[in-house]
């Protein structure tokens, strides 16, 4: 098939990249011809809160990739949707996770469909966003009515979308196993590149750090008395997509200056494995959550986690097998931290992993994605 996937990809950085490229690679693997169409523009500086979109890296895999789509310029979004009519691809998969992309894909989608060939659909990272704006109701909306089928990481966001479609077809896929951030390495080869002392245990929070993700829970959770008095430290690696200065409170009044590795910063793709090789224990105490590229990390370098429960976090992490689930508490996420280390849990949840990751191939969601386009067909 004549495959286009429209979204994030090089030069830009980040999971939904990442997400994209190595789908692409999944379907030329299976003799499908694949384009990607990322962005002139992603976003506005003035809009974006990093401090650079883009990879500083050459990209992991060759593809054809085009730079076209800008994301705030309408007569753009009608000269690409005017070139994907004529094109004619079979099928064009647009990644959806924020309503600010709404007008944009929404736009192009109705033109590339004007060809009476072209079926579309959407993977969906969100349908309702984390952290709400003016305008998101109508932007999804008008995002959503040219779509043909929608494919949901977690039964949250399948729910979500409820709310703005129940007609056409869909289906939850969860997020594949991220293996394109290299092969693991030891944890003494880990620690030696980070420059970390051996003789301490570590867990990771890892990612871009928003006040959804809860760092803040965590630090409150280590500042417990019978966590903070153990040989463990905390490394925290991303960059701040939100203030810092609550979550350096926190550290201070706590005085955990000295059981905090801070990375302050975007972990470019080749460093990534050595952050999950050096960690024993990797920790998403989120808020609120739909699913978490973190987690497939995770399981690619068989590491254990402990997740909150909220959103399509538990669905990915089965309690007690490949970690624990816990509430939103800082109590009851120090107690899962303490256990895991003084029961010794690691090698036993190791195993659990490498059976359990066996569900998340990209040949699965590959094979998902075209029932999907099969069962839009016979419905046309």
């Amino acid at each position: 098939m004549n495959i286009v996937i429209i979204g994030s990809a090089y030069p830009y950085r980040g999971g939904l990249s990442a997400y994209n490229e190595r789908l692409a690679k999944a379907f030329e693997e299976q003799g499908h011809t694949v384009k990607i169409y990322t962005f002139s523009l992603q976003y506005p500086k003035f809009l974006f809160p990093g401090k650079t979109q883009y990879l500083e890296e050459e990209p992991t895999y060759k593809l054809n990739i085009v730079r076209a789509v800008n994301s705030v310029n309408p007569l753009n979004w009608l000269k690409v949707g005017n070139e994907l009519k004529k094109a004619k691809p079979d099928l064009v998969i647009c990644k959806y996770w924020l309503p600010f992309m709404g007008p944009a894909f929404g736009t192009i989608l109705r033109q590339a469909k004007k060809n009476k060939h072209t079926k579309v659909i959407s993977i969906l990272d969100n349908i309702i966003p984390h952290e709400s704006r003016i305008g998101d109701k109508q932007f999804t909306q008008y995002f959503v009515k040219p779509i043909d089928g929608f494919v949901a990481m977690s039964k949250k966001v399948h729910d979500d979308l409820s709310f703005f479609d129940t007609e056409k077809p869909s289906l939850i896929s969860p997020h594949p196993i991220f293996d394109n951030f290299g092969e693991m390495v030891t944890r003494e080869v880990a620690l030696e590149y980070l420059k970390l002392d051996p003789k301490y245990k570590y867990m990771l929070f890892f990612g871009l750090i928003r006040e959804y993700k809860g760092l803040d829970v965590l630090l409150e959770a280590f500042a417990e008395k019978a966590l903070k008095d153990k040989n463990i430290k905390l490394i925290i690696a991303g960059e701040y997509y939100t203030d810092k200065k609550p979550y350096l409170e926190l550290i201070e009044k706590y005085q955990l200056e000295d059981k905090i590795i801070h990375v302050e910063k975007f972990i470019q793709d080749s460093e990534v494995k050595y952050y999950f090789c050096a960690s024993d224990l990797v920790v998403q105490p989120y808020k609120t959550a739909t699913q978490s590229g973190v987690t497939q990390i995770a399981y690619h370098f068989n590491k254990p986690m402990i997740v909150t429960d909220v959103g399509g976090l538990k669905e990915m992490c089965p309690d007690g097998k490949v970690g624990y689930v816990v509430p939103v508490d800082k109590s009851l996420l120090a107690e899962a931290i303490l256990k895991y280390f003084n029961e010794n849990q690691q090698e036993r949840m190791i195993a659990h992993i490498i059976e359990e990751k066996k569900k998340y191939s990209w040949e699965i969601l590959v094979h998902n994605i075209f029932s999907l386009y099969n069962k839009i067909e016979s419905n046309q």
